[in-house]
């Protein structure tokens, strides 16, 4: 194995549920030594979703390449600990409401003075300051605070969330590359700073220009379903075996082979088709030709005849068509690996390849606490010493 884009970068993770933990994951795969800090009762996502066996599934993936330590921060031995950890560390990610690092003394003021270039990545509902930074922040309250529920679900229907941390995941992402930013910075300057994330921000620039449109038009985006206001056929249909397809035409070429493999070539000589929006003023018309085409034919064969007229159709697929999937398989987006606790288990694999320094999932989410004496020994925290701090509740 070719050495690693992040080896040698140390990253104190001590944030939790979820866009915080994530980032720290992220870095950890392409090689940074990340020490998961735990509360000694364990972080909840070690409880989150799914179990077997009473293990967390969810912690399985989110724990990956890291290292669990056991740490109380709200006692004074545990802060004292933890300074030493942090004069330590290139990286601190936390996710506690504005002011709790501080009330314990361990505000990036502090940390700084005996590690000048550290960066304190600081990940909130609401960023370090407003009127809101004190309230509790979760991603579900960013997707409707974002317009992302405003524009999601259909024209008739209410507003709607995802099931599942879209904007924590998003969040993470931004987090990664904001903490890469500042380590480049850190090359030029010599020294840290601190990173605020608010939840509430990365998924307005994924949305699009809804905030310029209204500035420039007052136009508010309605909801559309599966459709788009941007261009037409766009939408999910279902075939005749009871599964179902998407089908985009972005592009006007695609558009236009899509018609004549559904054998309304004439279509395309209608004025309106020429434009992508213009096209989505005639949604209804175009989905009718789409959908009875469709839904005349199994996946398969549908499938087969939009690749072979190079027009843009995907399967809509569960977990169990991902990990049955030839281009999944051969990108090696799902790793199979072993865990102490669960014996093989798959996750998905590293989000993306790099051809000289690639990432790689070394390890499984650990047990609580399993490297607390690993690494508190590089203190001078001696087995009899780690055994007070454990009956005191600290570690």
């Amino acid at each position: 194995m070719s050495v690693q884009a992040l080896a040698g970068i140390k990253v104190l993770d001590v944030a939790t549920l979820f866009a915080g933990p994530m980032a720290a994951t992220l870095l950890g795969d392409h090689g940074a030594e990340v020490i998961k800090v735990e509360h000694p009762r364990g972080d909840p996502s070690r409880t989150h979703g799914a179990s077997k066996d009473g293990i967390g599934l969810w912690w399985k993936m989110l724990g990956r390449n890291k290292k669990s330590l056991t740490l109380y921060l709200g006692s004074p031995e545990g802060q004292r600990l933890f300074r030493e950890l942090a004069a330590d560390a290139d990286v601190i990610i936390e996710n506690f409401r504005p002011g709790t690092l501080e009330r314990w003394g361990l505000g990036y003021d502090v940390l700084a003075q005996d590690n000048p270039g550290l960066i304190l990545a600081r990940v909130t509902g609401f960023g370090q300051f407003g009127p809101y930074a004190t309230r509790p922040g979760f991603g579900t309250l960013a997707e409707a605070m974002s317009g992302f529920a405003a524009l999601t679900g259909e024209p008739d229907g209410p507003p709607t969330l995802p099931p599942f941390g879209l904007a924590d995941g998003v969040a993470a992402l931004t987090t990664a590359f904001g903490i890469m930013t500042a380590l480049h910075a850190r090359h030029a300057t010599g020294r840290g700073q601190i990173l605020d994330m608010a939840i509430i921000e990365p998924l307005l620039t994924v949305l699009g220009p809804q905030i310029t449109a209204y500035d420039q038009l007052g136009v508010l985006q309605p909801r559309t379903g599966n459709r788009s206001t941007n261009n037409a056929p766009r939408n999910t249909y279902q075939c005749s075996d009871g599964s179902w397809v998407a089908v985009s035409t972005s592009a006007q070429s695609i558009a236009e082979r899509v018609m004549r493999l559904v054998g309304r070539p004439e279509l395309i000589e209608e004025p309106w088709f020429a434009a992508g929006r213009t096209r989505a003023e005639h949604a209804d018309e175009l989905d009718d030709a789409v959908g009875s085409w469709i839904a005349a034919r199994g996946r398969d064969e549908v499938v087969s005849a939009f690749e072979e007229a190079q027009a843009a159709v995907a399967p809509i697929y569960t977990a169990a068509d991902i990990m049955s999937d030839p281009q999944y398989a051969a990108l090696g987006s799902v790793l199979r690996i072993e865990d102490p606790e669960l014996g093989t288990l798959r996750m998905p694999n590293i989000p993306f390849r790099l051809s000289d320094t690639p990432g790689e999932i070394r390890s499984t989410g650990p047990r609580l606490g399993e490297h607390t004496a690993e690494i508190l020994a590089r203190f001078g925290v001696g087995e009899q010493r780690l055994s007070e701090l454990r009956e005191q509740g600290v570690a």
